[in-house]
Protein backbone atom coordinates (compact mmCIF):
# COMPACT_ATOMS: atom_id res chain seq x y z
CA UNK A 1 0.00 0.00 0.00
CA UNK A 2 3.19 2.72 0.70
CA UNK A 3 4.07 2.26 -2.94
CA UNK A 4 0.99 2.70 -4.28
CA UNK A 5 0.62 5.71 -2.15
CA UNK A 6 3.69 7.08 -2.69
CA UNK A 7 3.76 6.60 -6.59
CA UNK A 8 0.44 6.57 -7.61
CA UNK A 9 -2.87 8.40 -7.43
CA UNK A 10 -5.07 5.22 -6.64
CA UNK A 11 -7.65 5.18 -4.00
CA UNK A 12 -6.28 2.69 -1.62
CA UNK A 13 -8.86 1.25 0.95
CA UNK A 14 -7.40 -0.84 3.97
CA UNK A 15 -8.87 -4.48 3.88
CA UNK A 16 -7.92 -4.79 7.49
CA UNK A 17 -9.51 -3.38 10.20
CA UNK A 18 -6.23 -3.04 12.42
CA UNK A 19 -4.49 -1.36 9.51
CA UNK A 20 -7.63 1.45 8.92
CA UNK A 21 -5.47 4.58 10.17
CA UNK A 22 -1.86 3.23 10.00
CA UNK A 23 -2.78 3.25 6.43
CA UNK A 24 -5.33 6.73 6.55
CA UNK A 25 -1.62 8.07 8.35
CA UNK A 26 -0.29 7.42 5.08
CA UNK A 27 -2.58 8.54 2.75
CA UNK A 28 -5.46 6.00 2.50
CA UNK A 29 -9.37 6.90 2.15
CA UNK A 30 -10.81 5.04 4.48
CA UNK A 31 -11.61 1.01 4.85
CA UNK A 32 -13.87 -2.21 3.20
CA UNK A 33 -14.91 -3.05 7.09
CA UNK A 34 -15.34 -6.38 9.09
CA UNK A 35 -15.91 -4.75 12.64
CA UNK A 36 -17.99 -1.96 11.09
CA UNK A 37 -20.96 -4.60 10.89
CA UNK A 38 -21.04 -4.63 14.68
CA UNK A 39 -19.82 -1.60 15.57
CA UNK A 40 -20.59 1.05 12.72
CA UNK A 41 -20.81 4.03 14.13
CA UNK A 42 -16.99 3.74 15.59
CA UNK A 43 -15.42 2.76 12.69
CA UNK A 44 -17.32 6.02 10.91
CA UNK A 45 -15.79 8.05 13.48
CA UNK A 46 -12.52 6.86 13.17
CA UNK A 47 -12.71 7.33 9.58
CA UNK A 48 -13.81 10.92 9.60
CA UNK A 49 -11.64 11.91 12.75
CA UNK A 50 -8.55 10.93 10.22
CA UNK A 51 -10.02 12.72 7.48
CA UNK A 52 -10.41 16.03 9.56
CA UNK A 53 -6.61 15.50 10.83
CA UNK A 54 -8.15 14.83 14.22
CA UNK A 55 -5.46 12.24 14.77
CA UNK A 56 -5.70 12.06 18.51
CA UNK A 57 -9.16 10.80 18.32
CA UNK A 58 -8.72 8.92 15.39
CA UNK A 59 -5.55 7.15 17.42
CA UNK A 60 -8.06 6.55 20.88
CA UNK A 61 -10.59 5.26 18.27
CA UNK A 62 -8.00 3.09 17.08
CA UNK A 63 -7.04 1.81 20.13
CA UNK A 64 -10.51 1.08 21.24
CA UNK A 65 -11.31 -0.94 18.14
CA UNK A 66 -8.21 -2.82 17.60
CA UNK A 67 -8.61 -5.12 20.57
CA UNK A 68 -12.17 -6.36 18.72
CA UNK A 69 -10.54 -6.50 15.99
CA UNK A 70 -7.86 -8.72 17.02
CA UNK A 71 -10.06 -10.80 19.58
CA UNK A 72 -13.12 -11.54 17.41
CA UNK A 73 -11.29 -11.78 14.06
CA UNK A 74 -8.64 -14.03 15.33
CA UNK A 75 -11.19 -16.94 16.54
CA UNK A 76 -11.67 -18.20 12.71
CA UNK A 77 -11.48 -17.35 8.57
CA UNK A 78 -13.92 -14.34 8.28
CA UNK A 79 -17.18 -14.37 7.99
CA UNK A 80 -17.51 -16.79 11.04
CA UNK A 81 -16.95 -14.49 13.53
CA UNK A 82 -18.51 -11.35 12.40
CA UNK A 83 -21.50 -13.77 11.70
CA UNK A 84 -21.33 -15.11 14.74
CA UNK A 85 -21.30 -11.74 16.72
CA UNK A 86 -24.32 -10.55 14.60
CA UNK A 87 -26.29 -13.26 15.68
CA UNK A 88 -25.11 -13.03 19.42
CA UNK A 89 -26.29 -9.38 19.38
CA UNK A 90 -29.70 -10.59 17.48
CA UNK A 91 -28.64 -9.42 13.78
CA UNK A 92 -28.59 -13.31 12.69
CA UNK A 93 -27.50 -12.92 9.17
CA UNK A 94 -28.21 -16.64 8.17
CA UNK A 95 -26.40 -19.78 7.74
CA UNK A 96 -22.63 -19.83 6.09
CA UNK A 97 -22.17 -21.49 2.98
CA UNK A 98 -19.77 -24.14 2.64
CA UNK A 99 -16.82 -24.98 3.57
CA UNK A 100 -17.79 -22.42 5.63
CA UNK A 101 -18.91 -23.87 9.15
CA UNK A 102 -20.09 -22.33 12.57
CA UNK A 103 -17.79 -20.88 15.28
CA UNK A 104 -17.25 -23.89 17.67
CA UNK A 105 -18.98 -23.31 20.93
CA UNK A 106 -15.17 -22.24 23.09
CA UNK A 107 -15.20 -19.65 19.84
CA UNK A 108 -18.79 -18.39 20.35
CA UNK A 109 -18.07 -18.19 24.52
CA UNK A 110 -15.10 -16.04 23.95
CA UNK A 111 -16.80 -13.82 21.64
CA UNK A 112 -19.46 -13.07 23.86
CA UNK A 113 -16.54 -11.95 26.26
CA UNK A 114 -14.59 -9.90 23.78
CA UNK A 115 -18.20 -8.43 22.72
CA UNK A 116 -19.27 -7.51 26.40
CA UNK A 117 -15.18 -6.14 27.30
CA UNK A 118 -16.25 -3.78 23.82
CA UNK A 119 -19.20 -2.81 25.49
CA UNK A 120 -22.02 -4.41 23.96
CA UNK A 121 -24.59 -6.80 25.41
CA UNK A 122 -24.46 -10.26 24.85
Amino acid sequence: ASQVLATTELTVLSGDDSLTLPLMSLGASGVVSVVGNIVPKDVKAMVEAAHAGNWDEARKLHYKLFGLCRDMLSLATNPIPVKAAMKILGRDTGDLRLPLTSLEEAGVESLKKTLDNYGLKS
